[in-house]
């Protein structure tokens, strides 16, 4: 039986819509798999005049018929999954059954934000912009091996609290040379008891659940967070996230192989936003101006303003060849209806040369400058529009222009929140 298996990412800085593109496709899914991250990365999706923001559950739990994962390659806050959850039950929508958390996923504990906020204190102007809610500490304990794992919740009460006063001890003995707050292991104990009371049911083994999805044809959806540029490898360094964003990552985060994956769906925006510190080669204020004042552009998780600039096709090029990807989805079109003339980034200038790939050093990133070619805008609105005819026509030639500059055709298009304005393209 032929693996139906596809994987949707971020192609630019995380906050392209994926949460909006997988409510969509669930609708023509059986699984959803949540590849990495934490609670640092929210999806937002609107169904009629509800709203519903998604931190670590994924995406297609709004979809009745669709079961769903954190996979082992996610960070999982007990207590912030516990609220989800119980967020979620309040407004009708059953997770008992259909939502399970790997029992390889490492827990995020009270301690790791202690260090995430404390570091970044100590960062000053030199700060990442992390969400300070201790997912990088999570990865850097998993990596050191000295994680909690989800799986330890269904541990005896005892010996569950023996191993978290173990890394309390070890956090609070650093502390006060590190800059960090110090810890309550008993306040920790009682959390992580309370949280493990609600969440034992909803644990089970993550690879067996994603293969057993695999070998019977099960239509799957593996949902990745934050994107391309913020992965730990191939984004701009040092100012990432701890987690592979990529669709390597992806196969690594869930344990569903290279070999079942048939297709990858890029999710970016008709422009460019990041949050956090970092190089931002098409940063303009005034376009960020213009969408926050529209409402637009502040993150779901933090209610962060977020940096803004236009299109850059050097950056979404480099991610299509990372993650070969087979289609890409467009969303906030509709944010560039008012504009007269539309900037897209074609190379940087550095040093006096042009360039048509990024650089490897942020340093290097940060000093580069935009090479534009300059779109006529539509100058009317596109949310009413339905399929690719109805859009205007100038706004048709931006997008295919889009898509012959960075290597990957049109798929999907999104111009506004609402499920009902997301169509394909033909």
């Amino acid at each position: 039986m032929k693996p139906r298996v596809t994987i949707v990412l971020g192609l630019q800085w995380g906050d392209e819509g994926k949460g909006k593109i997988l409510d969509v496709m669930a609708a023509e899914a059986d699984w959803v798999l949540r590849a990495q991250g934490g609670n640092n990365a929210g999806h937002t999706v609107e169904i009629g005049k509800e709203k519903y923001v998604l931190h670590l559950v994924p995406s297609g739990i709004l979809r009745s018929d669709v079961s769903c994962l954190i996979a082992g390659g996610a960070v999982v806050d007990p207590a912030g999954l516990v609220k989800e959850i119980e967020g979620l039950t309040k407004r009708k929508i059953r997770t008992r059954g259909r939502l399970h958390l790997a029992a390889q996923a490492h827990l995020v504990l009270p301690h790791h934000r202690a260090v995430d906020q404390g570091s970044e204190k100590r960062r000053g102007h030199g700060k990442i912009g992390t969400t300070g809610r201790g997912i990088g500490p999570a990865y850097s304990d998993k990596a050191a091996r000295v994680g909690l794992r989800a799986g330890e919740l269904a541990l005896p009460t005892k010996e569950l609290g023996r191993r978290i006063r173990e890394r309390v001890a070890a956090h609070n003995h650093a502390a006060s040379a590190q800059g960090w707050d110090k810890i309550s292991a008993t306040r920790t104990i009682r959390e992580i008891e309370r949280a493990a009371r609600v969440l034992r049911p909803y644990l089970a083994d993550g690879v067996m659940l994603a293969h057993q999805a695999v070998a019977s044809g099960k239509r799957i959806l593996i949902e990745g967070a934050q994107g391309t540029f913020l992965d730990v490898d191939h984004g701009t360094y040092p100012f990432v996230t701890s987690s592979h964003c990529t669709a390597g990552g992806a196969c690594t985060g869930t344990g569903v192989p290279p070999t079942a994956i048939h297709r990858v769906v890029g999710v970016l925006k008709a422009y460019t936003t990041r949050v956090g510190g970092g190089p931002f080669v098409t940063e303009d204020g005034t376009l960020g101006h213009l969408l926050h004042g529209m409402g637009r552009e502040f993150g779901s998780t933090t209610g962060r303003a977020r940096r803004c600039g236009w299109f850059d096709a050097v950056l979404v090029r480099r991610a299509v060849q990372l993650n070969g990807v087979t289609e890409m989805a467009i969303t906030n079109l509709d944010g560039l209806d008012g504009l007269e003339k539309i900037p897209v980034c074609v190379g940087y200038r550095l040093n006096g040369k042009i360039f048509r790939e990024p650089p490897v050093e942020a340093s290097a990133w940060a000093k580069c400058r935009p090479v534009y070619r300059v779109f006529e805008g539509w100058c009317e609105p596109t949310t009413e529009a339905r399929h690719w005819k109805q859009l205007p026509r100038k706004a048709r030639t931006y997008l295919s222009a889009i898509a012959e500059m960075v290597g990957a055709p049109l798929g999907i298009i999104s111009v506004g929140a609402g499920r009902d304005q997301t169509f394909r393209h033909g």
